[in-house]
C-alpha cells in the first residue's frame, strides 16, 4: 500500500474521531495527516513524512487550536426566559408591598414584592425589575 494512502486513511480516522469528541485536537492531527499525505504523494521519504507530520501537528495544536477554541467557546451574550426580564420596566397593577402585589411586565401580569421589604409602591407607579424569584418579580420604584 502506498504511504500517501496510509496517511489519507489516518487523516480520515482522526477527522471522524474529532466529530465524536469535539476537542479540536484530533481535527488538527487529522489536518496534519492530510498535509503529510500530500507530501507523501509528492515523493518525500518516510523520515521526512514523519517530520512534516510532527511539525504541522505541533504548529496546529499549539497555535491554531487555542484560536479556534476561543471562537467556539464564547460567553452567552443574550439573556433568555426570566433572566431577560431583570432590568426591565414594569407597571404596578396593584399596590406592591414586601409581601404581595401585581405588576405588568411586557404585557404579562406577574406577582410582585417590593425589593425593599419596608417600601409600599402604589398602583400606577413605574418600577424596575431587580430580580425574579420563582414566579415573583422583586421590584423597586424608578427615581
Amino acid at each position: 500500500m502506498d504511504p500517501w494512502l496510509i496517511w489519507l486513511i489516518v487523516a480520515g480516522v482522526l477527522i471522524v474521531a474529532e466529530i465524536f469528541t469535539l476537542t479540536a485536537a484530533l481535527g488538527m492531527l487529522g489536518a496534519a495527516a492530510l498535509i503529510t499525505a500530500g507530501s507523501a504523494a509528492a515523493g518525500l521519504s518516510p523520515p521526512f513524512q514523519f517530520l512534516v507530520f510532527t511539525v504541522v501537528a505541533t504548529v496546529t495544536v499549539l497555535f491554531v487550536r487555542p484560536v479556534a477554541l476561543r471562537h467556539v467557546i464564547q460567553p452567552q451574550t443574550t439573556r433568555f426566559g426570566v433572566d431577560a426580564l431583570v432590568g426591565k420596566a414594569a407597571y404596578v397593577v396593584s399596590d406592591v408591598t414586601g409581601m404581595e402585589g401585581r405588576v405588568r411586565i411586557d404585557g404579562e401580569e406577574w406577582t410582585a414584592r417590593s425589593y425593599d421589604e419596608t417600601l409600599v409602591i402604589p398602583q400606577g407607579t413605574t418600577v424596575d425589575v431587580m430580580e425574579i424569584s420563582g414566579s415573583t418579580a422583586l421590584v423597586y420604584p424608578r427615581e
